[in-house]
């Protein structure tokens, strides 16, 4: 009957540790609590944490020590604090699922083994590994002990020998012995030392058998070898070691095994160590492997990407990378019984490809007269040198490492830089703070749940660089299976530029502050921008935008940024001063493309269709049609495509100065909107501070008007052919391949 471990520590431990003595003259002392050497001592109530000395423990920590004697599984919610030996029983198991993390502490006292006869069950996946790692505050190498598996399958060392660290029994005559199955595990910071030449590895198979699965493994940062195999039976597939103090991955005993898909970088000595008896290089059984697809980055030292040794073996490797090693093949020539081998044909590797070779570069110190190695072009573990992708989203330390997924939330306090082979989940607010910036380059997608909760924020001071291109664009949108308007909040702006509503006032949506006296404001760059299903609404009369730009300066890029099917507006400048070229809104709920508030930028190259309510809604401030500074702006090559219920082009709030050129409108009933109350919009009006030349309406929809205003200067319209924003109602050539929804 299987069980879940329960041994909770909530909040600050119940449990408090204090040892005293007391002297013959009635003085006395007490241990202090030290925080920070991995050792509970003091009043500390766990592993440095608790107590009146250090900070509180983790709430809900699970302890883990001692023996596992029934089926057990651990629970991924909960942190486990490994403290000591935990030790799987013969005829145990211990299961692991994944997103577990266990935190470890006590140098060679901690460590987790799995005797013969027990099995453990590792169920990690690629987004959420199972991860083995230090809990120091600082971690390093040799932090704790690792994972040592004990299994029944044949070695060349003997039956019921016992393993050099963790002292369990393994080895027997059962090949397809069973101890479980490891996926998708991380180790890091392993290699607790015993002696000179007695220390942990991250993962250690002693015996382990063939009905044994063992892939997707990764040792990051041990101070011993990485993973190795001491004899047996068991596979390892799509195996990554970084960092290793010693031998990234190392085989002997016997081990009879295969390999695939090896990726191997950092390590201090050897990539592959592969050898068969340390005692005696003819020991049988001899290890026998077919290894492929491996790559390993050097500098390897003089024991170089693969060191064959202590009599070596019977190996076929095939599409071996190597790169930046100073060796390719290292043999002693004092190892008889491994020159015999290869001299013997026993070493074969077929298709190695050598690359970034240092000036004393050697393919193999080996001297004799067999060519037991074939050049050719590798692609190694999946991209030469660069880290492969199976390796994405559950490992670490590689270029490409990091999760397949991520959640953005919370802020931004530093230079962070997305990365595009990365798939972004947007689950809350996502702010960068003032002084820090967010680079986002070609390719990246975000996908947003959340409603108003989710959106991505820029503050006054702060910086956003998307560097989308033409045919990459970054997408912002919903991560719905089914989206629609309104998914999720948008993008928002804050800078320091001037606006009519004043210096340092609250953006209506994000609650960041704004307005200030610097005309040439930088908040960043924007490019090759695509937001989708934006609009969340928090009232009726307060939503979400696709871009919400409030007081952005002109030190800023704006430009080739598409909305799409948004709840609300499409792209919004509240005051400010930036210019925004090359936007497209199609498919808004309210207006395509509004400005208010002292907008003083200029426009070009805008494209519009499809908005429930204005093409353009254009106004100076709606508390007072005359505040100032006054929405001022030169606009060009414009395209509005109907229907529109609010005009092409609804001139509102005062208004303002407008000068526009290469307007074109289809299928709409009205040209210029202007409401009869709006008295200030009107003044303007007839002081020609509104001028549209030429204007063209194709296609007029029944009951067609160039405009209701019915003042009387009626000639701020002068109609003529035009391209609007290049290609009339249709697409415009600058929008393709970056824009959706034409």
């Amino acid at each position: 009957m299987k069980k879940t471990l329960l041994k909770f520590i909530f909040g600050l431990s119940t449990l408090t540790f204090v040892v005293s003595c007391s002297s013959d003259d009635g003085g006395s002392s007490t241990i202090q609590a030290t925080c920070n050497d991995n050792i509970q001592n003091g009043d500390e109530t766990g592993v440095d944490c608790g107590g009146s000395s250090c900070n509180e423990c983790p709430v809900n920590a699970v302890e883990l020590s001692g023996d596992v004697n029934t089926d057990t599984t651990l629970d991924a919610s909960l942190e486990y604090n490994l403290t000591d030996a935990y030790i799987v029983k013969s005829g145990s198991s211990l299961t692991i699922p994944a997103g577990t993390t266990i935190k470890a502490a006590g140098g060679t006292a901690a460590f987790i083994g799995v005797e013969r006869g027990a099995q453990i069950f590792i169920n990690g996946t690629s987004s959420n590994p199972v991860v083995m790692t230090s809990g120091a505050a600082n971690p390093a190498p040799g932090d704790w002990g690792g994972l040592v598996i004990a299994g029944d399958a044949p070695t060349n060392k003997g039956t019921d020998i016992t393993t050099e660290v963790g002292d369990l029994t393994y080895g027997g005559s059962t090949a397809d012995d069973n101890s479980g199955s490891i996926q998708y595990l991380r180790v890091e910071y392993t290699g607790a030392t015993f002696s000179n030449d007695k220390e942990f590895n991250g993962v250690s198979l002693f015996g382990v058998g063939s009905g044994t699965v063992f892939r997707y493994v990764q040792s990051f940062n041990g101070g011993d070898d990485g993973i190795e195999f001491f004899g047996g039976s068991v596979d390892g597939d799509f195996l990554v070691s970084i960092g290793s103090g010693d031998d990234s991955i190392d085989f002997a005993d016997g081990w009879t095994g295969n390999g695939s898909n090896w990726y191997i970088s950092g390590g201090a000595k050897a990539g592959i160590e592969g050898s068969n008896n340390g005692d005696n290089g003819d020991a049988t059984p001899v290890t026998t492997t077919m290894l492929s697809n491996i790559t390993v980055v050097g500098p390897t030292n003089d024991e170089g990407a693969l060191f064959f040794k202590e009599g070596g073996g019977n190996f076929t490797i095939d599409n071996f990378y190597v790169s930046n090693a100073k060796i390719g093949v290292s043999v002693n020539d004092t190892d008889a019984q491994a020159i015999a081998r290869i001299d013997n044909g026993d070493l074969t590797i077929t298709n190695i490809q050598f690359s970034d070779t240092p000036t004393d570069f050697e393919a193999t110190t080996y001297t004799g007269a067999n060519d037991f190695y074939t050049e050719g072009v590798a692609t190694g573990a999946g991209n030469g040198a660069a880290a492969p992708n199976w390796a994405a989203g559950w490992t670490t330390g590689l270029s490409n490492s990091g999760a397949g997924t991520e959640n953005l939330a919370g802020e931004v306090t530093g230079d962070v830089a997305l990365d595009a082979a990365t798939e972004y989940f947007l689950t809350s607010g996502f702010i960068v703070k003032s002084g820090g910036s967010l680079t986002i380059p070609a390719g990246t997608t975000i996908k947003a749940a959340g409603g108003t909760a989710a959106f991505i924020g820029v503050e006054r001071g702060a910086q956003i660089f998307i560097n989308g291109e033409a045919n990459n664009p970054v997408v912002m949108t919903s991560s719905s299976d089914t989206p629609a308007p309104g998914d999720w909040g948008g993008l928002v702006i804050a800078g320091n530029a001037p606006t009519n509503k004043g210096n340092d006032i609250t953006t209506e949506v994000g609650d960041l502050t704004y307005g200030g006296d610097a005309a040439d404001d930088d908040s960043g760059s924007i490019t090759y921008l695509r937001v989708e299903y934006t609009g969340a609404t928090f009232s009726n009369d307060k939503e979400f935008n696709g871009v919400s730009l409030f007081g952005v300066g002109n030190g800023t890029t704006f430009e080739y940024v598409q909305s799409y099917n948004g709840g609300d507006d499409g792209i919004e400048f509240f005051g400010g001063t930036v210019n925004g070229n090359y936007l497209v809104s199609i498919g808004s709920g309210d207006d395509s493309i509004d400005f208010a508030d002292g907008w003083t930028g200029n426009g070009s190259n805008w494209y519009i269709a499809g908005g429930a309510k204005a093409g353009i809604e254009g106004s100076n401030n709606g508390d007072n049609g005359d505040a100032t500074p006054v929405t001022t702006t030169t606009l060009s090559n414009i395209t509005v495509v109907g229907p529109v219920t609010e005009g092409a082009l609804f001139f509102k709030e005062g208004g303002g100065n407008f000068t526009i050129t290469n307007f074109f409108t289809s299928g709409v009933d009205l040209g210029v909107t202007v409401k009869d109350t709006d008295t200030e919009a009107a003044v303007r009006i007839e002081a020609d501070a509104l001028s549209i030349d030429p204007m063209q309406f194709a296609n007029p929809a029944t009951g067609f008007a160039q405009t209701d205003y019915i003042g009387a200067n009626q000639d701020f319209i002068v109609e003529g052919d035009n391209t609007g924003a290049g290609n009339g109602a249709d697409q415009p050539t600058w929008a393709d391949g970056w824009t959706t929804g034409f």
